[in-house]
């Protein structure tokens, strides 16, 4: 059973939802964010940004402060980067809450997040969603963005289907992605990026295999993201993205696209898992025994 209680995070007034295994802060005058996950008692996992803004042009600032938060894509600065400074309001459930924010009025679309704690285990299950309370249809996809502490490695899974003579997978690169860097492992089945590096990277790829991992100090960060194969993605097909600079990591996954009518909604479903006493993989082959240990797949 989630408990409840008020505190002050980053200068922030939060709901702190907990279990036997896991705490979460959740702001409750900006968002829908979560600014803090740690397990047993342990460190945040989430970045911790107060300072850090992104410019959104002709609508001021976009505050990151750091964890969990839902965008739409695909991304452009003048929507994506619209500030979300302002109270949300908050609906207690049995074991979590739902956060709901104003109708941007720019975009027309309004974000909720669902968030549930799984009773008795390190999991939580959030439901994000996408409203278009507007006039004109919308076309967008819920973006799932976590922001993570560098120092880690991230796990990014790559599909393995024997497809014999044909091929199995893509690649999609940034402009400033640079592929020489000594940061990553290109393996068969697993790409390992180990967040520590001064200039920004990005890749992204089509996850049939739904799931994507962070290891830090001993802790594994696991989210998960139902992939639909005959679906279109924004980013080249892209259903799973990574980001690093020098200040964080981020873990992404990205609905199919859809178009909104006024009225409907689209939701996107992540859920996160953690393990403690973790052994940080060095190559491929520990990667896949750690999958095979913890029963990833």
């Amino acid at each position: 059973m989630a408990q409840n209680e008020t505190v002050n995070f980053l200068g922030l007034d939060c709901l702190s939802l907990k279990n036997e295994n896991l705490k979460l802060l959740v702001p409750q005058s900006i968002g829908p964010r979560i600014l803090s996950l740690s397990l047993n008692g342990g460190e945040n996992l989430l970045a911790e940004l107060p300072d850090a803004v992104l410019e959104c042009p002709g609508s001021g600032e976009l505050h990151l402060y750091g964890g969990h938060r839902l965008w739409h894509a695909p991304e452009e600065p003048s929507r994506t980067y619209l500030p979300d400074n302002f109270p949300v309001e908050i609906s207690l459930l049995e074991n979590g809450c739902l956060l709901t924010q104003d109708v941007e009025a720019k975009t027309g679309l309004q974000k909720s997040m669902r968030i549930q704690l799984v009773e008795n285990a390190p999991q939580v299950i959030i439901t994000h969603q996408l409203t278009n309370h507007g006039l004109w249809p919308v076309t967008c996809a819920p973006w799932a963005i976590t922001q993570l502490k560098p120092g880690g490695v991230a796990i990014l899974p790559q599909a393995c289907e024997d497809t014999c003579v044909l091929p199995n997978r893509s690649l999609v690169l940034w402009p400033y992605t640079d592929l020489s860097i000594q940061n990553i492992q290109w393996g068969k089945n697993y790409i390992l990026f180990r967040a520590s590096v001064d200039s920004p990277f990005k890749v992204g790829f089509p996850n049939p295999r739904g799931w994507l991992a962070y290891w830090l100090n001993g802790t594994l960060f696991v989210k998960r993201a139902k992939y639909e194969a005959q679906s279109a993605y924004f980013d080249f097909g892209s259903s799973s993205e990574c980001y690093c600079n020098g200040r964080f990591i981020e873990l992404e996954t990205i609905a199919p696209i859809t178009t909104l009518e006024p009225g409907a909604s689209a939701t996107h479903i992540e859920t996160w898992e953690l393990y403690d006493n973790v052994e940080c993989p060095r190559d491929e082959k520990d990667t896949q025994a750690l999958v095979e240990k913890l029963k990833l797949e």
